[in-house]
């Protein structure tokens, strides 16, 4: 999308089945493993600008040894800082022992990040701090190996005051209140339960204490521990763990709002948050990769038993559709699909916009993630096109010439590479009139593309804020001299906060919801914002499962097409001689598009949980009240 806004967070998890003997005999190396979390990890780097996480558990070390390991980094190139730390250890012992890379048993003592479980994050963080401190995997350490516990996610929860005040009712004083250490003294406060409740009953039956360890291990049951930690958690997450002994999970939210893929076979258990990194990744066909269901933990026991529990019951599954039209890469096959049938469907609007005259009309798209879509979309054309030669060449019958003939096959939709970012600019500069300059200058256009009495057609993604397109875009491509240009998003409007791990949590950051107030004054209907805010202020105090949208009213008087032409018009810089006109895919097209993927609460208010509504009311309230803050 051209306007930048925070991608998700990705997971991944690798589980070894088998001795680390094994994989050396058959791949040839100790550290399979390991080797296959980078690749899992570098293959979804897409939603990891910001840093890096992984974290190693060792199998059945003897007391006195190091058996968790972990390692985070949020330098701009942080999984190569993170795996050069572990490789470069591997290269000492390469060039001083190099014999000792064939025991597994020596390298499993005394090399970090040699055993047989592990677990990586990339972090996309949504707002708070970018130290070090605040990024996953997350460790709550234990001298009792089963009460050791180490947490990675990709999730925001709605509720985190509500969740909080739990902690404290249980006796514990956190000293944090983010969403990962809130969910991590969760799990690991009925961690501690699960453990007290086992070791009684075992001390209870006459055993051992140095047995009570390895009976606790075997009998831990992790999905009542998940059960019960989770009871309250509002919000969208798929959350990866592993205690110390070496039960591992990874679980998704009720609604499947945050994705969650995996494989297993006799070899190997893996989890990430994308289907074609675990195609890349181990070379196996699409069918064989299976979606985590909603509500559900997949947990590998110690012993490496796989169970598929559900931990939360699930409800209607909405999906998030972002995913599909812009967060996850575009090689998933489904997605792929996907993308392309929301270009497709975008023909006809465009039609309509340019009056059906393709052949005075230029297309092109913006930024290169909108790229699927657009081959979707000239596909279609392409298709009109065809039907329009076939019709011609009828209405000229058998007396048609040659060169009539040539005219009409030559006929198509004419692509062009347009706009092309300039990605060494920064706009450092803070000075306003400075810094406008050089936001308007991130794009360069190729001259000579566009004729004066052509349409210019360009694709994005989807249109949030609109800043890029105002300030940048639109002017650069009005020196092309286009008589109208055309801005078509393969998204709907965004209309609503994310509140679920995308960066979009303020109502006035929306061009949709700027051009809706605009119309709400043009047509003397401002009341209308007074009495919405006035019913969200109302129900500040209730329950968030009592809690209504009312933000829906501020669009209720207009269509859409009107939404559009007024945003239309706030893009639309004075010095702009070509006329503009912003097209949206519709609703109905999202859903025919993206069939299993519903979640579409940033476009019609449909949140799936309670806390939803309670943060697009807060965000109305501080958008009145004049608070730039975050409802969440």
């Amino acid at each position: 999308m051209s306007d930048q806004i925070k991608h998700e967070c990705g997971i991944a998890l690798v589980r070894l089945l088998k001795p680390l003997e094994y994989y050396l005999a058959k791949y040839g190396t100790a550290v399979y493993g390991l080797n296959k979390l980078h690749l899992l990890m570098q293959k979804q780097h897409n939603r990891g600008q910001d840093g890096a996480g992984i974290a190693n558990i060792k199998f059945d070390l003897p007391p006195g040894n190091k058996y968790i390991n972990r390692l985070r980094s949020k330098s701009s190139t942080s999984i190569k800082d993170i795996f050069n730390q572990v490789y470069d250890k591997l290269e000492v012992v390469k060039k001083e022992s190099p014999a000792r890379l064939n025991d597994p048993d020596w390298l499993k003592q005394n090399v970090d990040f040699v055993g047989e479980l592990y677990i990586g994050h990339l972090r996309y963080g949504t707002f708070g701090s970018n130290s070090i401190s605040s990024f996953h995997p997350f460790v709550r350490k234990n001298n009792w190996k089963t009460k050791n516990l180490a947490v990675a996610g990709n999730f925001n929860l709605t509720n985190m005051d509500e969740l909080f005040n739990n902690l404290v009712e249980y006796g514990q004083y956190p000293v944090e209140t983010s969403d990962t250490i809130t969910i991590l003294e969760k799990i690991g406060h009925y961690l501690d339960e699960e453990n007290e409740m086992l070791y009684q009953k075992y001390k209870s039956e006459g055993h051992a204490k140095i047995d009570i360890t390895d009976m606790i291990a075997q009998n831990l049951n992790v999905g009542n521990i998940l059960t019960n930690a989770s009871k309250r958690w509002d919000g969208g997450y798929v959350i990866t763990g592993m205690i110390g002994h070496g039960d591992a999970f990874v679980m998704r939210d009720p609604s499947g709002i945050r994705p969650a893929f995996y494989y297993q076979d006799d070899e190997v258990v893996i989890a990430a948050s994308e289907r074609p990194v675990i195609q890349t990744a181990f070379n196996v066909p699409i069918e064989e990769i299976k979606e985590l269901d909603p509500g559900t933990a997949m947990i590998v026991k110690k012993n490496g038993e796989v169970q598929h529990t559900v931990v939360r019951e699930p409800l209607e599954r909405k999906a998030c559709s972002f995913e599909r039209i812009y967060f996850s890469r575009g090689t998933d096959q489904d997605i792929y699909k996907e993308r392309k049938k929301l270009g497709s469907l975008l023909v006809p609007s465009v039609l309509n916009a340019i009056n059906h005259d393709f052949e005075n009309s230029v297309f092109s798209y913006i930024p290169n993630t909108a790229s699927v879509a657009f081959r979707g979309l000239m596909e279609e054309m392409e298709d009109f096109c065809n039907q329009v030669k076939k019709d011609r060449i009828k209405e000229l019958g058998s007396n048609i010439t040659d060169e009539e003939l040539e005219k009409v096959m030559a006929l198509k939709p004419q692509i062009e590479k347009v706009a092309v970012k300039d990605l060494k600019l920064r706009t450092f500069i803070t000075e306003d009139t400075q810094r406008d300059d050089l936001v308007a200058h991130v794009y360069d256009v190729t001259y000579g593309t566009v004729k004066k009495a052509d349409n210019l057609v360009v694709l994005d993604d989807s249109i949030v804020r609109g800043t890029t397109l105002k300030q940048s875009i639109l002017r650069i491509l009005d020196r092309l001299n286009p008589k109208k240009i055309v801005v078509v998003s393969s998204a709907p409007q965004i209309r609503y906060p994310d509140c679920y791990g995308i960066d979009m949590a303020k109502l006035n950051d929306f061009i949709a919801f700027k051009a809706a107030i605009e119309l709400l004054n043009d047509t003397k209907q401002a009341h209308i914002i007074n009495e919405v805010y006035i019913k969200c202020k109302e129900q500040e105090k209730l329950p968030k499962e009592e809690i209504v949208n009312y933000v829906k009213e501020i669009y209720k008087p207009f269509t859409a097409e009107q939404i559009s032409q007024k945003i239309a018009e706030l893009l639309t810089h004075k010095d702009l001689n070509a006329d503009v006109e912003i097209i949206y895919q519709s609703i109905e097209d999202l859903h025919a598009a993206c069939p299993d993927n519903q979640g579409d609460w940033y476009f019609t208010g449909n949140y799936p949980t309670p806390g939803g509504n309670r943060v697009v009311n807060k965000s109305l309230i501080n958008f009145i009240e004049g608070r730039n803050e975050r409802a969440y």
